[in-house]
């Protein structure tokens, strides 16, 4: 009597952890998070970032004497010459210094067009 007893409630709680089989679609359908989180994260962070990278380029190719210019540590300078590299910043009377190109964040004013 007390095996049958212990049968009855032991039983459900194998048949509810037996794996069953999977259907036809079910390896498809465990997929679908998965790209969907890669198309949000796309979307939401890596476009962007792509653009944000475009117009820096642009920005830092486009880069002549004469533009006033602000790095990022914060400098403001008015580039004095354009080497394939770097660029030449004069931040005061005197005093010039040399940076990447790369540490120019925005350009504040274009030179005048001649």
């Amino acid at each position: 009597m007390p095996n049958l007893v212990l049968n009855a409630f032991v039983t459900p709680i194998f048949a509810e952890a037996a794996p069953s089989a999977p259907g036809p679609g079910s390896s498809l359908m465990s997929f679908l998070p998965f790209v969907l989180m890669f198309a949000a994260m796309w979307f939401l962070l890596i476009a962007p970032q792509r653009k944000k990278q475009k117009e820096h380029q642009k920005l830092i190719s486009s880069l002549a004497t004469g533009d006033e210019v602000l790095t990022s540590g914060g400098i403001y300078g008015t580039v004095t010459n354009v080497k394939p590299d770097r660029i030449v910043v004069k931040i005061a009377e005197n005093t010039k210094i040399e940076i990447a190109r790369s540490f120019v964040t925005s350009v504040e004013k274009k030179a005048a067009s001649e």
